[in-house]
């Protein structure tokens, strides 16, 4: 748990690629803590959960409803983001993405955003979009949507597993594969990944052959 009551620099002395690659540190009497988004507990500085937040910025809650107020602030006064992110050991925190786009196989958390990273040092590989799809045994696996460089030959399924193994463990690796180029994204371009987990349910992407 960070709290912006502590000593730290400006953040004008801090490198470039933390200026621009963080959302920087807490406010002054503001708190932030990183949870498991399952289980709660905090988890070890850098690595990612759902990002909480206590101090006199957070919201009382919404007014008249209680159940939902009780639903985004905890009995304790931690406001759950919704975000997922990690701090570093000098506070500073990076956000990965939503807590909704959490995939949790066999009761394992993976991050949408790790997988798309290593897919995506392919070089013959332009875009890349990861979520969860059910499962019956165990719950949910990984799903990834691809498109490819202009100028590259579209590769198989085993191919872009073969590529990931050392860079990610099994559990991550994504299980099915499909290509596409027209993702749904909202009117500010940005990917809608419920809608792209119900269109591949559909069948709407061809998936790519092992």
């Amino acid at each position: 748990m960070w709290s912006g009551a502590h000593s730290r620099p400006h953040r004008s002395a801090w490198p470039r690629a933390l200026r621009w690659g963080t959302a920087g540190t807490p406010l002054p009497q503001a708190e932030v803590k990183i949870v498991d988004p399952q289980t709660g507990d905090i988890v070890k500085v850098g690595e990612s959960g759902e990002i909480c937040a206590r101090g006199y910025q957070v919201v009382a809650g919404y007014y008249g409803m209680p159940e939902a107020t009780a639903e985004l602030i905890d009995a304790a006064g931690w406001l759950h983001t919704g975000d997922l992110g990690f701090m570093s050991d000098t506070g500073a925190l990076t956000i990965t993405g939503r807590v909704k786009d959490l995939i949790i196989r066999g009761g394992e958390n993976i991050y949408p955003r790790e997988v798309e990273a290593a897919i995506q040092t392919h070089p013959d590989v332009a875009l890349a979009a990861v979520v969860g799809v059910p499962d019956r045994r165990w719950g949910e696996t990984v799903a990834a949507t691809i498109s490819f460089h202009d100028n590259a030959a579209a590769l198989t399924a085993n191919e872009l597993k073969d590529y990931l193994r050392p860079r990610l463990s099994p559990q991550k690796i994504p299980a099915s594969w499909f290509q596409g180029t027209d993702l749904p994204a909202n009117a500010m371009g940005k990917l809608q990944k419920h809608r792209l987990r119900d269109a591949l349910q559909q069948g709407a992407y061809k998936k790519l052959l092992d």
